[in-house]
């Protein structure tokens, strides 16, 4: 009797998890390239980009003396909740980390539009909240200001906007790097195991605009980028 009253328990648990998170939950292709046609599609924008598509991948490239790391960016319609997912490797020491950033070109909250990003170095991954942390108008001028402007309050209101998670990634090798953003939480998966999550206000933005990808500053490839939305997509103002 116990143990079919600990199974009929576990199967119920599992069915209400099931139901929380139905499987398939990013289950509607927003954008996908797996850089075959050798050249950018007419869909993705650039900032101060020197990156290129070549023998299948996207090599991102910072050009000499930019004041700027390369953004290659897709815009879409506003959403709240999505994946972004996408083969990387780091070719050569030169190649300092890659940013996904989340951002909403209609937000004049925040310098740039920045709501949140995900960083990645051999060494560490960086997920932060840019719409109330560091982006934030009034925060981003304080740190701007030579020298800066911050208060201990600023100071002490930028640590609960971001986390640290320390990695180890392999150089030359190709690794996979899946972002979830539900509600006001960020998951990063590398290589299929969960590296860590973060919660934070500004990432429940409901209507991110734009996915891009920052190469600091030289040596990292990419190929098979996508990004998926939930159920049904945003009816068109």
């Amino acid at each position: 009797m116990k143990s079919f009253i600990a199974l009929a328990l576990t199967s119920f648990l599992t069915a209400v998890a099931s139901a929380a998170e139905p499987a398939g939950y990013y289950s509607r292709l927003i954008f996908a390239d797996d850089f075959s046609s050798n050249a950018f599609g007419p869909r993705w924008g650039h900032y101060k980009s020197g990156s290129v598509v070549k023998d299948g991948i996207l090599v991102g490239l910072t050009p000499e003396g930019s004041d700027h790391s390369a953004v290659d960016n897709i815009r879409f319609a506003g959403e709240r909740d999505l994946e972004v997912s996408v083969k990387f490797r780091f070719v050569s020491e030169k190649a300092k980390s890659f940013n996904v950033w989340f951002d909403d070109k209609d937000y004049k909250g925040s310098h740039a539009g920045h709501i949140c990003n995900v960083n990645v170095s051999p060494t560490a991954v960086s997920i932060g909240d840019a719409k109330t942390g560091n982006f934030r108008n009034d925060i981003y001028e304080k740190k701007k200001a030579t020298p800066s402007t911050l208060t201990a309050e600023d100071k002490a209101l930028l640590a609960t906007k971001n986390t640290k998670l320390t990695v180890s990634l392999s150089l030359q090798d190709w690794h996979t790097l899946v972002i979830h953003t539900k509600g006001d939480a960020i998951e990063v998966s590398l290589d299929g195991k969960v590296a860590g999550s973060f919660k934070s206000e500004g990432v429940g933005h409901d209507h991110k605009t734009l996915v891009s990808l920052t190469t600091n500053p030289v040596d990292v490839h990419y190929d098979d980028f996508s990004i998926k939305g939930t159920g049904a997509a945003p009816a068109k103002p």
